[in-house]
């Protein structure tokens, strides 16, 4: 599909605001909704229609107590999926896991049982993810936090909540992958690789919206630059393999976004974890 042909689908944009593109679908009759129209429900969205249409038939069903039916102006009763709620909260979680490191004694237990070596992973397979809960120190953690808020903050509402926390963790576990590879010896910290995911993936989703990702470019640049200095004490690796699969989600979503298309997305994903986890196997043959 071409960009010409992607931005011509009226199934990318909002069906109430014809010029505002989303990724998000309503859980009811699936038609694409930009923030503005979305209403966060216990499981996903739904456009306004059929946000009163519930709301219908649960007033046929019983009639609330009028103490219960106001509440200041409805606002609080309704929270817009515009806010980066899955952004957010892995930030909390983030720094959460780096002030516990920073307790005397029982820091370092924990942050031991958290970082990325590829030895030990094999029997604790969650180091492949927790890595990015571990952080070298103040600036590393600051760094890092200040990226994904930037990122999360356009992604997430684009996307919705449960693609971009796959794009986060499956970008996350290419960093740790692509490290096995290459340097199955390295004891990695950070969430850089997850990052570098989110970069790739707004790249790439950019590029099929039409949207000019020069700046983009330049930071993933820039990074690419800073990353290989001289004693600059980076892992590469992770940066790389989180990017490359990142990048590779944002094309998956880019070209599933037909509703039709719902499961072959979630399939492919599925698909990306399964090859990840099986390149883990590469390094049991090479380096034994």
């Amino acid at each position: 599909m071409t960009d010409t042909a992607f931005q011509a689908n009226p199934d990318n944009y909002c069906y109430r605001h014809p010029t505002r593109q989303s990724f998000v679908l309503c859980q009811r009759c699936l038609r694409t909704i930009c923030p503005e129209c979305q209403t966060q429900m216990p499981v996903g969205v739904i456009c306004p229609e059929c946000l009163a249409e519930q709301q219908k038939q649960q007033a046929t069903v019983t009639r609330m107590p009028r103490r219960h039916a106001f509440s200041r102006g409805g606002a609080a009763a309704r929270v817009s999926s515009s806010t980066p709620v899955v952004t957010y909260s892995i930030m909390g979680v983030t720094i959460f896991f780096y002030l516990l490191g920073l307790i005397p004694g029982f820091g370092d237990m924990l942050r031991s049982m958290l970082v990325f070596y590829l030895p030990l992973t094999y029997t604790q397979p969650w180091r492949l993810v927790t890595v990015t809960l571990v952080h070298q120190g103040i600036w590393h953690v600051a760094l890092n936090m200040l990226a994904l808020w930037a990122l999360g903050r356009s992604l997430e509402p684009l996307l919705g909540r449960w693609r971009f926390l796959s794009l986060y963790l499956l970008s996350a576990l290419g960093g740790s992958v692509l490290t096995a590879l290459i340097a199955p010896t390295a004891v990695v910290a950070g969430a850089s690789g997850a990052v570098w995911g989110l970069l790739g993936a707004m790249f790439v989703i950019g590029r099929h919206l039409g949207a000019n990702v020069t700046a983009i470019a330049v930071i993933l640049g820039l990074n690419l630059v800073i990353t290989f200095l001289p004693g600059s004490n980076i892992a590469w690796q992770a940066h790389i393999g989180g990017g490359l699969v990142g990048a590779l989600i944002g094309f998956i979503f880019a070209r599933t976004r037909a509703v039709r298309q719902r499961r072959t997305q979630v399939w492919l994903l599925i698909a990306v974890a399964v090859g990840l986890f099986g390149l883990l196997a590469v390094p049991l043959f090479l380096y034994r």
